[in-house]
């Protein structure tokens, strides 16, 4: 596991880890915010059910795409993050608000 955080993040990053005692090295590495849990369920405000929830959103959302160039991924997920953000709202007037800001900006 810890080859794997080294190897695929870079110092300085923010990790949302439990307890596990091999964890104890990330704040050498970065910011490390432990989840406590009480009765194995998160403890508190740091918690990664928000970041699952998250996920699934973004795979239920990119699944119609059926894979995306890669090239192009951050851009959709910087969509999908948008949708999950404002899910519970109605996206035309926060859309047509964007692109008349995005307009006057450019005259």
């Amino acid at each position: 596991m810890i080859p794997l955080i080294t190897h695929h993040t870079k110092p300085g990053g923010l990790y949302y880890t439990d307890d596990w005692f091999a964890y104890t090295f990330l704040p050498i590495r970065g910011n490390h915010v432990v989840v406590r849990k009480e009765k194995g369920k998160p403890k508190g405000r740091d918690y990664l059910n928000g970041i699952e929830g998250f996920w699934s959103f973004a795979k239920h959302w990119l699944y119609q795409y059926r894979g995306v160039p890669r090239q192009y991924f951050h851009l959709y997920l910087k969509e999908v993050e948008w949708r999950f953000n404002h899910r519970s709202e109605n996206l035309v007037p926060l859309l047509r608000k964007l692109l008349n800001q995005r307009i006057l900006k450019e005259h």
